[in-house]
């Protein structure tokens, strides 16, 4: 009986066992929603809910920079593309800044794209740029943030997605050339080579399906990333289920409701674990400064938890390796903070209000 006990045992969790085999992340997704059945099952359905339907919206952004990135791959134009942004890399940092600025990317819509343009060889310096832009504003939010919180702060906070998202590009391109994040993706993303056809050192044909080996490659590629981006977002959006239903806007608005200069570093703290989403920020932002919170802080809060917010956070680090993820995040939070302080100090000099 005890042999057969330790078998079983051994067969479970040893070190070829069942659970071992499991995906860390498939198990956490498991294991979360098995507590959720059996301490809050109307939660569970409520979160299971949440997690799909932001899954569902995001899954056709995915599936196009899941595309973008094999079809280059396998077409062989990844060298060529990454070639042509480090021949001009300070006008792709620009551009990266800009367009990042005004699509419609959220905070956690912005890693398909970042992996695709990685696994495509572009250059941190332009991606980084782009993606610390990108979900500080968008079309629908601008509207919508002009209507609540007013056109001055909404242009303001544009202005400061462009200006963070060239501030992120050049000091990662100067720390590149120093010799820093040489190789910024996870081995995890794409294929690695793991059994489909190499292709020929510089060669390119842009219609990839008419060679097996390219074809093999596309879909290697194609397959193997979306599963890897697709776990860890599920992931991400069941954790932000649980924010939306525990972390009540009465909480935030009790933390950074002061006035005082105070208000805007704390705002970099509250920002990372209580900030949702865009859209739901903007209403929270204008009670808080209706309460009297400073503008300052009411920025900090907007770009800090619009760049780190907790499921953009765990994706973003699902992509690239360590040593970025911390610079990424060291790079929105500094920013964050400056930007708040240099719009409290601007407004409190002049004498103007928003």
């Amino acid at each position: 009986m005890t042999s057969l006990v330790s078998a079983m045992s051994g067969a479970v969790f040893g070190a070829d066992g069942f659970v071992r085999r499991i995906d860390r992340v498939w198990l956490a997704l498991l294991l979360l929603f098995a507590g959720l059945a059996l301490a809050v099952p109307s939660q569970a359905v409520d979160s299971l809910a949440f997690m799909l339907d932001a899954f569902f919206w995001l899954l056709p952004f995915l599936l196009l920079s899941v595309a973008l990135a094999a079809s280059l791959k396998a077409a062989g134009a990844d060298s060529l593309i990454a070639g042509v942004a480090s021949r001009s890399a300070t006008t792709a940092i620009v551009i990266a800044s800009l367009a990042g600025a005004v699509s419609p990317f959220c905070s956690c819509g912005v890693v398909p794209l970042m992996a695709a343009l990685l696994l495509a060889r572009v250059p941190l310096a332009p991606v980084l740029a782009f993606c610390v832009a990108s979900p500080l504003m968008d079309p629908e939010q601008f509207i919508l943030m002009a209507a609540t919180l007013g056109l001055p702060f909404t242009l303001t906070k544009t202005l400061a997605a462009m200006g963070l998202g060239l501030a992120a590009g050049f000091a990662t391109q100067g720390l590149q050339r120093a010799g820093l994040f040489a190789d910024p993706l996870k081995a995890a993303i794409g294929c690695g080579g793991c059994g489909t056809p190499s292709l020929p050192e510089g060669s390119l044909r842009w219609a990839f399906w008419d060679e097996a080996p390219r074809r093999a490659t596309f879909v290697a590629e194609a397959r193997s990333t979306t599963l890897f981006l697709s776990k860890w977002l599920l992931l991400a959006f069941a954790l932000e289920s649980l924010m939306v239903a525990w972390i009540p806007a009465s909480l935030v608005a009790s933390t950074l409701g002061g006035d005082g200069w105070q208000a805007i570093p704390l705002a970099v703290v509250v920002g990372v674990p209580a900030y949702l989403n865009g859209f739901a920020a903007i209403p929270l932002i204008g009670e808080l400064m209706a309460m009297g919170m400073a503008p300052g802080a009411a920025f900090t809060f907007l770009i800090a938890g619009g760049v780190t917010s907790l499921p953009a956070a765990m994706a973003v680090y699902a992509v690239v390796r360590r040593a970025v993820f911390f610079w990424y995040l060291a790079v929105a939070l500094a920013g964050s903070l400056l930007v708040g302080v240099a719009v409290q100090a601007f407004l409190t000099t002049t004498g103007s209000t928003f």
